[in-house]
Parts: C-alpha cells; sequence; structure tokens
C-alpha cells in the first residue's frame, strides 16, 4: 500500500503491513499548508520536536513542550485527510514512568486526533511502549541517535560503530517486542541498519541509516532548503525556498523602496468596477 493507493489515512497496522514491501514515506510538518502539499505523497507525516529548532530558533529540541506539540498537532491535522498522523513525545513529557507517558500521549492523541505518537529510547523505554500499546495508543519508536538524549550521547555522533552495534541491536528487538509498530533509525551505520531491518519484525524508518531500511524520513524545512544553519550529510536538498524565498523578499524590499510596487494594478481607482 502507498499513499497514492488508499482513500482514507492508513492505520498503525498498515504501516506495520508495509514491512518488506514498497518503501513507507515519511516527512515532518508543523503548519497546515505543508500538511497539505505532503498528504497526497507520504505513508506518515509526523510533526516531530524539529519543529524547536526549524520554526521556533531553540538550539535544540530539549525546549520544545507538549504543548507546542499540541498546537502543531492540530494545525497539521488539519491538512491530512491521506497520510497518517503521528506526534512526537517531547523531552520530559514521558521518561519519568509509564504512567506520566500514558498521561501525556492520551492527551495529545486526543486533542490533536493523530493515530499515533513516537518516543525516544530502546530498552529503557520498553516497559513504557508496552504499557502504552496496551492501554489503545500505538508507538512509533526511535532508536539510534535520539536528539533528546544528546548530553549523554555525546553530541550528534554516528551510533551502533563497533562494540556499540549490539547494544542498538538489542534495543530494536526490545522496542518491537514490547508492540511498537514501527522504529526510526537515526544516524545508524547502514550495515546494522540493514541487519535490524533483516531481524525485526517491524517496519524500520531511516533517517541518515540505511537504503535498505523499509521506508525514509526527513525533515520537510531540511529538504526544501528552508532551514540552513546547518545540513547533515544525510539530508538531500530537493529544493532551495530559503534561497528563492530570500531573493524574493529583497525583490520585494527593493520595489517598496524604489516606489514601484504597489503598482497601479495593485491598487484601487474611485470606480466602483476598479
Amino acid at each position: 500500500m502507498s499513499a497514492t493507493s488508499h482513500k482514507t489515512a492508513p492505520l498503525p497496522d498498515d504501516i506495520r503491513a508495509m514491512k518488506g514491501g514498497t518503501p513507507i514515506v515519511s516527512l515532518t510538518a508543523y503548519t497546515t499548508p505543508m500538511a497539505q502539499m505532503m498528504d497526497a505523497h507520504c505513508d506518515v507525516v509526523l510533526v516531530g520536536d524539529s519543529v524547536g529548532m526549524v520554526l521556533h530558533g531553540l538550539p535544540s529540541t530539549l525546549g520544545v513542550t507538549l504543548d507546542m506539540m499540541i498546537l502543531h498537532g492540530r494545525a497539521v491535522a488539519r491538512g491530512l485527510s491521506r497520510a497518517m498522523l503521528v506526534i512526537d513525545m517531547p523531552f520530559g513529557s514521558y521518561e519519568e514512568s509509564p504512567q506520566q507517558a500514558f498521561r501525556n500521549a492520551s492527551r495529545v492523541m486526543s486533542e490533536t486526533g493523530a493515530a499515533a505518537v513516537k518516543l525516544e529510547g530502546g530498552r529503557h523505554m520498553a516497559e513504557t511502549i508496552g504499557f502504552l500499546v496496551a492501554r489503545g495508543i500505538p508507538v512509533m519508536a526511535h532508536i539510534g541517535l535520539t536528539p533528546q538524549s544528546i548530553n549523554t550521547l555525546g553530541g550528534y555522533k554516528v551510533q551502533g560503530r563497533g562494540d556499540a552495534a549490539e547494544a542498538l541491536l538489542a534495543d530494536a528487538r526490545a522496542v518491537s517486542d514490547a508492540g511498537a509498530f514501527s522504529v526510526v533509525l537515526e544516524k545508524v551505520t547502514a550495515t546494522l541498519a540493514d541487519r535490524i531491518t533483516a531481524e525485526i519484525p517491524i517496519p524500520t524508518i531511516g533517517i541518515g541509516a540505511s537504503n535498505g531500511c523499509d521506508g525514509q524520513v526527513l525533515v520537510v524545512d531540511d529538504m526544501l532548503g528552508l532551514f540552513t544553519a546547518f545540513k547533515p550529510k544525510f539530508v538531500k536538498r530537493y529544493g532551495t525556498l530559503g534561497a528563492d524565498g530570500e531573493a524574493a523578499i529583497k525583490a520585494y524590499a527593493e520595489d517598496v523602496r524604489a516606489r514601484t510596487f504597489p503598482a497601479p494594478e495593485h491598487t484601487f481607482s474611485d470606480k466602483a468596477s476598479g
């Protein structure tokens, strides 16, 4: 199944069933217009906590709040009719206990209409994932580079090299066994990503992982060239909207200062028909 073949949004079980088939297409979105643009082309639209960096100018995802995620989740929901909506659980909203995670995830689901939530962490989050799934909240897991843990990971480093590979594989098995319907692999070596994809029964969605994953996700502002503060190696720029937008703004400013805008065709006459 692909986004062009279904008339209604897929459910988590539909995404799970895509394992080993047509790759799952996913992008982040934070606004209604952007969601509308990707709705016909994506299987999953993720309201990522990357919103803190790309829209709010925060230095990392750690300052993102639950209210911010719900606000942007509602906006994205208004733009979707075909793609499945998943919303990130922000830092501090789920780590304390499974009960805390349920309270906050149930609020996200009920206030946005999302089909699932995403949370970061492997084996140490397996109990929480199981707790949520057992209570009707589908979970997309996220392992490898987990941006909410950059202070303990030592920055945005590639994960799964050397002896760390077995630990990351154990994380993948744990979240799968706990009931996650899919798992994001971020900045994981290609060899390990392929191994994880082959050894667990749920789809893997890569971001800086491997072409062999069951799907891919990118931050839309990265791939469109809207966010240019830095460019990770794994980002392919499919557009230069940031540069195009700045050029348009420059042209507008020049026209205003030269009094060439507004021109007569942009203003109104005294006649009722004008």
